[in-house]
């Protein structure tokens, strides 16, 4: 079973998230560079979970070619560790805050895990910045 633990965070409160499991980390993507809906006044106080912010996210921004190649990046190495036999892979995604780009590029990235790979893998998924319950993947 590869356990893959998928967090958002963000660069200017806690940084890049630990690697606790011994793997030495895995990808960290920086979504900066991506249009911030949190500097507009509507979507300041909401996340990256509200369906306006993911709107906007797919509307007015490149976030969906971005998201479509961190895909292509981490099916890679899905796929080799599944055939090797790995236990362990992290995924983060930062931002400004670790409020709405970072968190839907989590959000994002775990549905398309459950979906691609729905057996040989268990998905974690941390909002490092958001005060809630981490989401599991219960398979």
């Amino acid at each position: 079973m590869l356990h893959i633990d998928i967090h958002s965070f963000s660069y200017k409160k806690g940084g890049i998230p630990k690697d606790h499991t011994g793997n030495g980390g895995g990808f960290t993507f920086d979504c900066r560079g991506i249009l911030n809906p949190g500097r507009i006044e509507e979507y300041k106080s909401l996340t990256g979970n509200d369906p306006g912010v993911q709107e906007f996210l797919e509307t007015q921004t490149d976030m969906p070619k971005f998201l479509d190649l961190i895909k292509n990046i981490i099916s890679i190495n899905i796929d080799n560790y599944l055939e090797r036999g790995f236990e362990n892979l992290q995924i983060n995604f930062g931002c400004t805050g670790g409020q709405h780009r970072s968190v839907y590029c989590a959000l994002k990235t775990a549905e398309f895990v459950r979906e691609k790979y729905p057996q040989g893998t268990e998905i974690s998924l941390h909002h490092d910045e958001q005060h809630q319950l981490n989401i599991g993947n219960e398979q």
